[in-house]
């Protein structure tokens, strides 16, 4: 069957910028797999996106004008409803042939098939391919449902009574299969091939396309419109290096505003601005802030990254003198950065000192009380962890630290950028001449911020960060604000992961149920609800629910650090996290030196595990007896694990999982000889209670370093 390639195109007015992205991508997606479905399209036509600031289009390659016939086999009835004792048709079946457009002829036709528990009486048909026309008015219907739209508008037709729905007024539709309109409509709309240019650069006010495939070339040429969102993007960045090279500087770098302002121009053009040099005493971080945020240039920064009164433009027009323009833009900015400059002078004529009892005006939580409150409990927490870390030093650092953390709050820096929160506690710390440890840790206390951060810098910003973020954790879990599902408003998976990504990759080596402990005692009493209970029954008391909850977290940590689910949880149950990584490096290392014996090991030990929890052995005597050993696969398993038992635990309790698990590797061949060779369930009790015991030792052996049952196959 021919087939043309298809354009569709939906003109509106200005479209959400940090939504453009996301709906030009569901608008391509959505067509296609409805065009698709419906087989007017192959599985391997190439699929072009569109999206401007006023455009979402899609563009098909190998669209059929009609979807070829495809035979059916349709279910009708069960048999007992359609066929009689005598195998006659029904009423009811002869009503449902005639629905279909057949008459009892077509009883011969149908076929008995399997139904569930039942038979079904199945006719084959042959279903008509839908028209081009049918089949894209379907796909623009659902994918007009389906868009992801962040808010939807009401506007009124040019007939003045007809309402439509839509995110922006839409104002034109295109639908173009080869140089033919298809004749589609949509939000009051009927498809042509017409479309509008660039609003101010266009060479004329319309271009009638030509056909699907001149689409990007004529908006290009005739409409000065690059219509490819990745190709504008890519143009942006190429413009924006050019300029920044030209100055011998680069440009910040910020996917999520380069995706912005691509998302608000059809025909960028990057321009050059500056301003003035007092500028730069004010912290760059509160300059760049406010030219991104609020101005959406693009900072320029030197060799050293340090910000330089520079800046550029992403322009959405091209004049033959762009001095007004720049001129424009500057005159823009500068009120801007006088702001900054008026708040950071401000601020430090307070310290932040003067501003804690502020905090106690400050609602945290309606149930866990003031930020003051909250601030109190976070340096009691930072301190009983610095306690446990045995520097006294730097318990004193941590108090101060914890104490001023949060005091930036109440600055009218952070009041105009909350993004700025920390940083601006460093700054005016050490304005004020404070010990950079305290002053970095002030600005860290909030680390990772988001996947993939950095973390504090110093130990001082870690446990601070870890006081904040566990107090956060344990005050929500105790109050009952538990994530469920894909909501979490308070952040509470990112906490936890933020916890353990500091607990390992720091290697502090506190267990997560003494951190936990520590901070549920610095709560007051009666704040928190410390069981959680099914009934009357307690299931479970806080600190247990909160280290699952973490412990779930760190299998989906170790996933993304490069380990399997199974080998994620052969250590998260038994270990500190900052032991995760080296436990899990020795179980490779092991893996990959013996791989037969290793998995001989995994497998018994499962083996006995499961032998052990089913066995009903008394719990008062787990040590076994080697005189009451009969068989000689028992005794060499009985010697030969406490050969090796007080060496492996010492090379483990001293951090040495490598060695220790391939010493233990070597208990492999004597556990498969034992179970090649004993009956472990023994007549006699005496004789099968010791080898239970048996089991119990040489798990306590295999599992020094990893649970190795969860590693077997």
């Amino acid at each position: 069957m021919a087939t043309q390639n298809l354009l569709i195109e939906l003109f509106v007015e200005e479209l959400p910028p940090k939504a453009l992205k996301k709906l030009g991508e569901a608008f391509s997606s959505t067509v296609f797999e409805s065009l698709k479905a419906q087989g007017l399209a192959s599985e391997n036509a190439v699929v072009t996106a569109f999206a401007t600031p006023r455009r979402l289009a899609v563009h098909v390659t190998a669209v059929s004008a009609q979807a070829a016939d495809k035979n059916i086999s349709q279910k009708l009835m069960p048999v007992s409803v359609g066929l009689d004792a005598n195998g006659n048709a029904t009423p009811a079946l002869i009503k449902r042939l005639q629905g279909l457009g057949l008459d009892e002829t077509a009883v011969a036709k149908l076929s008995k098939q399997p139904d569930g528990k039942n038979e079904a009486l199945f006719i084959e048909l042959t279903q008509t391919g839908a028209s081009l026309q049918t089949g894209l008015q379907k796909a623009l219907d659902e994918t007009l449902a389906k868009l992801p739209i962040p808010k939807v508008m009401t506007y009124q037709l040019a007939d003045g009574w007809s309402n439509v729905n839509f995110v922006r007024p839409a104002h034109g539709l295109v639908a173009l299969h080869g140089s033919e309109v298809v004749p589609v409509t949509a939000l009051g709309l009927t498809a042509g091939n017409i479309t509008n240019g660039h609003r101010f650069e266009a060479k004329q006010p319309t271009i009638t396309l030509k056909n699907a495939n001149s689409y990007a070339e004529q908006l290009k040429n005739e409409g000065a419109v690059i219509a490819s969102y990745e190709e504008r993007r890519a143009e942006i960045v190429r413009q924006l290096n050019a300029a920044a090279a030209k100055e011998n500087l680069k440009p910040i770098e910020d996917e999520a505003l380069l995706d912005e302002v691509n998302s608000l121009v059809e025909l960028p053009n990057v321009l050059l601005g500056q301003f003035e040099k007092e500028f730069l005493e004010v912290p760059q971080e509160c300059l760049i802030l406010t030219m991104k945020a609020n101005q959406k240039y693009f900072p320029l920064l030197d060799a050293s990254g340090k910000l330089t009164n520079k800046f550029l433009i992403v322009s959405n027009i091209k004049p033959a003198d762009a001095s007004a323009v720049i001129g424009g833009n500057e005159r823009v900015v500068r009120p801007r950065l006088a702001d900054a400059k008026f708040f950071f002078d401000q601020d430090r004529k307070k310290t932040l000192e003067s501003r804690l009892d502020g905090l106690d005006k400050v609602v945290y939580h309606n149930k866990l009380g003031s930020q003051g409150e909250r601030n109190t409990r976070v340096v009691s927490i930072a301190k009983a962890i610095a306690e446990q870390l045995g520097d006294a030093k730097q318990v004193e650092n941590v108090a101060l630290a914890a104490r001023l953390s949060k005091a930036d709050l109440l600055t009218d820096m952070v009041g105009e950028f909350p993004e700025l929160q920390g940083i601006m506690g460093r700054y005016y710390a050490q304005h004020e001449k404070l010990d950079n440890d305290v002053a970095f840790a002030i600005e860290d206390h909030y680390k990772p911020r988001f996947a993939g951060d950095t973390l504090p810098r110093s130990q001082t910003g870690l446990v601070v960060a870890l006081a904040d973020k566990l107090e956060t954790l344990v005050g929500m879990f105790g109050i009952g604000n538990i994530p469920t599902g894909d909501k979490d408003p308070f952040a509470l998976r990112r906490h936890a992961l933020g916890i353990l990504r500091m607990l390992s990759e720091k290697k502090l080596t506190i267990s997560l149920e003494q951190l936990l402990k520590t901070t549920i005692a610095n709560f007051p009493d009666g704040l928190l609800q410390l069981e959680f209970k099914d009934g009357n029954v307690v299931v479970m008391p806080l600190w247990t629910k909160l280290q699952f909850f973490l412990q779930e977290r760190a299998t989906g940590y170790l996933k993304d650090t490069g380990y399997t689910n199974q080998e994620a949880e052969s250590v998260i149950y038994m270990a500190t996290p900052a032991e995760y990584i080296s436990r899990l490096e020795a179980v490779k290392k092991a893996r990959a030196s013996f791989p037969a014996e290793f998995d001989l090991l995994a497998n018994a030990d499962k083996r006995a595990r499961n032998i052990i929890n089913k066995s009903g052995m008394p719990s008062e005597v787990l040590t076994a007896n080697l005189n009451i050993c009969t068989e000689d696969a028992e005794k060499s398993l009985l010697i030969k694990t406490r050969e090796l038992r007080n060496e492996v635990n010492e090379l483990a309790n001293n951090g040495n999982f490598n060695d220790a698990l391939l010493l233990t590797v070597q208990i492999s061949n004597p556990v498969t000889a034992f179970f090649d060779s004993v009956m472990v369930n023994a007549d006699d009790e005496a004789t099968r209670f010791n080898r239970f015991r048996i089991l119990h030792e040489v798990t306590g052996l295999t599992n020094r370093v990893a649970d190795l049952s969860k590693l077997a196959s």
